[in-house]
């Protein structure tokens, strides 16, 4: 993959660079800020965009902004942001997106979920952080959910974080024919058409939770 890193603190975008390109990958550009990450990112048109959220020069949203941009003006390029904390403003208009990931930071630690999640975004998967879909989620004042079970929601926050069914399978340790079980009846729960296709199925479901239409 050819990489572009937006991380002001030096330590971080450091370890970041040095952690992706031990792995074979290219990282073109290692910038400190939006307005760097954003021209990188259209000089060197890369496979993926690895941003924190928080920059300057006012450290509140300036990377999920990039990010919006650059999805606007290079929908191929895959978004990757990490943060310390979940920040829903701008998040809901980006995970509708193919290419798109959020993740809190201390995922980073954990080098083979970091690198999957990576690989996933730049090829036009999701990756959420299960805290950022259950505070994308609680954005809303109904619940459209209250028809799932325990278990179907589980799995449901599964989906949205990027897993497939055998993923799914082997994370709840069951088989994956329970999963698509599970999968087929919270679908037809939400009234949203079945797709083979992991990551549409995904964006579905996430789209009828932030825009369920009239009531």
């Amino acid at each position: 993959m050819r990489v572009v890193i937006a991380e002001d603190q030096v330590l971080l975008r450091d370890g970041l660079v040095r952690l992706l390109t031990d792995r074979g990958h290219e990282v073109v550009a290692a910038v400190g800020d939006a307005e760097a990450l954003t021209a990188a990112t259209g000089r060197h048109r890369p496979d993926l965009v690895v941003a924190d959220v928080r920059m300057p020069p006012t450290f509140t949203d300036e990377g999920l902004r990039a990010a919006r941009e650059i999805k606007q003006t290079h929908p191929e390029v895959g978004v990757l942001v990490l943060s310390q904390h979940v920040i829903a403003t701008h998040a809901v208009a980006l995970v509708g997106r193919p290419g798109f990931g959020y993740l809190l930071k201390d995922r980073v630690l954990d080098v083979e979920e970091f690198l999957a999640a990576a690989h996933r975004v730049a090829a036009g998967g999701s990756a959420l952080d299960p805290h950022v879909v259950a505070s994308l989620l609680a954005t809303r004042r109904d619940d459209p959910l209250a028809v799932l079970s325990e278990r179907e929601r589980h799995v449901l926050a599964l989906m949205a974080e990027g897993l497939n069914n055998p993923a799914i399978a082997r994370r709840l340790v069951v088989s994956e024919r329970t999963v698509e079980g599970h999968v087929r009846h919270l679908l037809l729960k939400l009234d949203l058409t079945e797709s083979d296709d992991g990551h549409r199925r995904v964006l579905a479901v996430l789209a009828y939770l932030r825009h369920p239409g009239p009531a």
